[in-house]
């Protein structure tokens, strides 16, 4: 229940985001309310195009192909004998071609769920590694939290992009009231900033959560825990150069690696590796 409440309220949040921005950008032509109502508008269609799309907007994004059993069978088999162990139906498996080892599950619902894995983590890993970042990932979907992290990277990266436009617009000296420039700039400042520090809300909590379901699905936290060693050091060896920053706590491990050593990282999204692994050498079946 708790949970639920959690994550009504950050939606809100997002939501109300959306519809500030929508008010300062509306005030520079003296229609603050109409401007409001309209982005009120666009979050309720962005929500429910999340609902239905989300899967297939990132999907999309990252060039993800769906394979076949004949075109990646261990993957298949891997994926299928796990999905049996956390009782949920198979996912559809899809592969992103990118030398950066990481993984990523979207979609609505266990039903509608895709399973991504890059060609970087096909190559580094062993296959017990391998069952330890699936099941994790299928303990996101068990767990039911993936729509959630879908629906908030699509609207996230809607504010950030919205956000910067706006910033330039004020910054070129649109509209006339200085006071309402002013506030819009802020808002361009302020609400990626706030965007970020939700999905870190959302993220953080939900990837420890799939960490254990993921060692109680595969039985081997001990493979997980190695597999997390091995995903950090190369993510920071090979950053995703085209990661989207809205869609980066979708994936098991930071895919900006150790690129982005700065404040910024206060609002990573990611719990950090080595408290992972502490936890999942903490397990009883370690």
């Amino acid at each position: 229940m708790f949970e639920n409440i959690k994550t009504v309220l950050l939606l809100s949040i997002l939501t109300g985001l959306l519809i500030v921005i929508g008010y300062f950008i509306g005030s520079l032509f003296g229609a603050g309310l109409l401007g409001g109502s309209i982005f009120f508008v666009i979050a309720i269609v962005m929500n429910f195009s999340s609902y239905f799309f989300s899967d297939k907007i990132v999907l999309r994004m990252y060039g993800a192909k769906e394979v076949s059993e004949q075109e990646a069978p261990e993957l298949h088999s891997i994926v299928s004998e796990l999905a049996q162990n956390a009782g949920i139906p198979k996912p559809k498996v899809a592969i992103v071609e990118s030398a950066t080892p990481n993984a990523f599950a979207t979609g609505r619902n266990p039903k509608n769920a895709v399973v991504a894995v890059t060609t970087g983590i096909l190559n580094l890993l062993s296959r017990d590694e391998l069952e330890g970042v699936i099941a994790h990932e299928l303990g996101h979907v068990k767990n039911r939290d993936i729509l959630i992290s879908s629906v908030v990277a699509t609207i996230s990266g809607a504010i950030v992009m919205i956000a910067n436009y706006a910033g330039f617009f004020a910054f070129l000296g649109g509209g006339e009231d200085g006071e309402d420039i002013i506030g819009l700039i802020a808002m361009s400042l302020l609400a990626p900033i706030a965007a970020t520090i939700i999905q870190l809300a959302v993220s953080r909590t939900r990837e420890y959560k799939a960490d254990a379901s993921g060692a109680n699905i595969s039985g081997k936290p001990w493979a997980l825990a190695d597999a997390l060693r091995k995903l950090q050091m190369g993510a920071s060896a090979r950053p995703m150069k085209d990661a989207n920053p809205a869609t980066a706590h979708m994936f098991i491990v930071n895919p900006f690696g150790g690129k982005t050593q700065t404040l910024m990282n206060l609002f990573s999204t990611h719990p950090p590796i080595n408290e992972r692994i502490k936890r999942l050498e903490e397990l009883k079946s370690f």
